[in-house]
């Protein structure tokens, strides 16, 4: 379906969720930090890292370590309410929380209860109001009393993380996970109240054939999520270690990736999901979906988001806010930020100051990879034909007065077509993931 040019697509690049990118983030003040904190007036969204898994996986690119030791686990969740406490102080009276979302690592490797009672102290601490929940689980240790936390709390929005279905695309990658087990925690979250539910799921993988991507997405579709993010597996050993677990000799190499993207594409589209960017496809019904028709489609730390504040706070570990003016990145490491946050420290560890140039260009990049289409600053005219006119040569981008946009093939280009606003990255020395 999609026409394969592999010079556009040979440099890595970022996923770009957020501009600059967290490869251009250095060291930074905490008091910086906190000055912004306290002009963050209006609307604005939490997400909350828990960095621990019960079980790692190989391919995996999050900060998250392997739960282990129950103290280990409880000294972060002290730490992390002493977070809640110092920057909930430091925000200004005006400043309401509308979503709360919960990530890692896998939330579910905290107890239930210990889940609730994170969420009582968020809402004791916050000005929260009638806020949107989402939360990222791992379906290997979800549990009917999880489930019934999850009612509990109200939360409406779940994902899970099913990747594939493949047996032996399972072990090579260290999630073994049988079809039951899925089903098992779909149906919980139902029965609960989750009424948009995506799957995770992975192309690129070790072992993994087209023959195995189409069986996923055709079990995954018997089990009907509102949503499906179709991720390319990013090997990158160099950086993630516990990748080294995995052989790159089977790794399906550029051409299948790409006909793999296509397959999962043309699959997904033509049981009546819309493709919303390049690796997102949601239900007609589902609010993504209508905050793709409806022109409210944003790009965060989280991916593809409905959310419209343009204040996010992380708190956790590895944790990123982006504020105005400001992207700003928590102590990675879990015990210097225990140590941090029990001293009632902010945890600031990294960050970049967006300048207006900054701000202008990740608004372009936003609207390339939300909506195929951005319009241009006359100043940048020259710029675009000159850096664009590859892609413009094989009609995958039209530039038409101030207007530039993708072609619909030109889906799969759109990280490479984006890329060519990002000012830092020919001067970045971090490698990336290839765009598809």
């Amino acid at each position: 379906m999609w026409p394969y040019y592999p010079d556009l697509l040979a440099a890595p690049v970022p996923r770009y969720t957020s501009y600059p990118t967290a490869a251009e983030f250095g060291p930074l003040s905490p008091a910086d930090h906190a000055e912004v904190l306290g002009s963050a007036h209006g609307d604005f969204s939490l997400y909350v890292h828990i960095p621990f898994c019960e079980k790692i996986c190989f391919y995996c690119g999050c900060n998250t370590g392997k739960a282990g030791k129950r103290q280990r686990l409880e000294s972060y969740l002290d730490a992390l309410c002493c977070e809640i406490d110092l920057v909930s102080g430091l925000l200004p009276f005006d400043a309401y929380v509308r979503r709360i979302a919960f990530g890692g690592g896998s939330p579910n490797a905290i107890s239930p209860a210990e889940f609730v009672a994170l969420v009582d102290r968020l809402i004791a601490r916050f000005r929260i109001d009638d806020p949107a929940f989402s939360i990222e689980l791992d379906p290997r240790t979800f549990s009917a009393e999880w489930a019934k936390a999850i009612g509990h709390v109200g939360i409406k929005r779940a994902s899970l993380g099913v990747q594939t279905f493949a047996p032996q695309c399972q072990e090579a990658i260290g999630r073994i996970q049988p079809e039951s087990l899925i089903e098992r925690s779909v149906d919980l979250l139902r029965d609960n109240g989750v009424s948009s539910l995506n799957f995770d799921l992975m192309y690129g993988l070790p072992d993994q054939s087209h023959e195995d991507l189409h069986d996923s997405i055709e079990r995954s579709l018997l089990l009907e999520p509102d949503r499906i993010a179709l991720f390319g597996y990013a090997h990158v050993p160099h950086l993630i270690p516990r990748q080294r677990v995995i052989d790159g000799g089977t790794l399906p190499g550029p051409v299948d990736r790409f006909a793999m993207a296509s397959l999962g594409h043309e699959l997904l589209t033509s049981h009546g999901y819309r493709a919303i960017g390049f690796d997102h496809f949601a239900k007609p019904g589902d609010p993504l979906a209508q905050a793709a028709a409806t022109g409210k489609l944003r790009r965060n730390f989280q991916g593809f988001t409905d959310d419209q504040a343009s204040t996010l706070i992380g708190l956790g570990s590895s944790a990123v806010s982006s504020l105005p003016g400001l992207l700003v990145q928590n102590e990675k490491n879990s015990g210097r930020y225990r140590m941090l946050a029990s001293q009632g420290r902010l945890t600031t560890s990294v960050g970049i100051s967006r300048s207006t140039e900054d701000q202008l260009r990740g608004r372009l990049i936003e609207n390339l990879l939300c909506y195929g289409r951005t319009d241009i600053p006359r100043s940048m005219s020259g710029f675009i034909r000159e850096t664009f006119q590859p892609f413009i040569d094989r009609q995958l981008v039209l530039f038409d007065g101030n207007q530039l946009s993708i072609r619909p093939e030109g889906r799969p280009y759109s990280r490479a077509i984006a890329a060519n606003f990002d000012a830092y990255r020919p001067k970045s020395a971090r490698r990336f993931s290839s765009a598809v």
